[in-house]
């Protein structure tokens, strides 16, 4: 995702400080079977800051054709039919 960071859960205690404790902080994993973006959001919680954990992941994210940066550069991968049906949109 554009300006996301990858923190792995054993680097969170000490990379936290990174972060504006005034700004929610995003976690999410691959797809829904992942529970990291569980541990990280509970992790960054106790140690002050607001968090979000994204349901569905990356896998959806993507699925939804929202952007997706890589080394490339910046794109937005067909919808996938199955998770954002046509006509619906979230206003993103």
């Amino acid at each position: 995702m554009p300006g996301a960071v990858h923190l792995p859960g054993r680097e969170i205690a000490g990379r936290a400080a990174e972060f504006d404790p005034g700004v929610p902080v995003v976690t999410y994993c691959w797809g829904p079977g992942c529970n990291g973006a569980t541990r990280a959001a509970l992790a960054l919680a106790r140690l002050g800051h607001p968090v979000r954990e994204m349901i569905g992941g990356f896998e959806y994210w993507a699925r939804e054709g929202l952007p997706v940066e890589s080394a490339t550069g910046t794109t937005r991968p067909a919808v996938d039919p199955l998770t954002a049906p046509a006509g619906v949109s979230c206003g993103c």
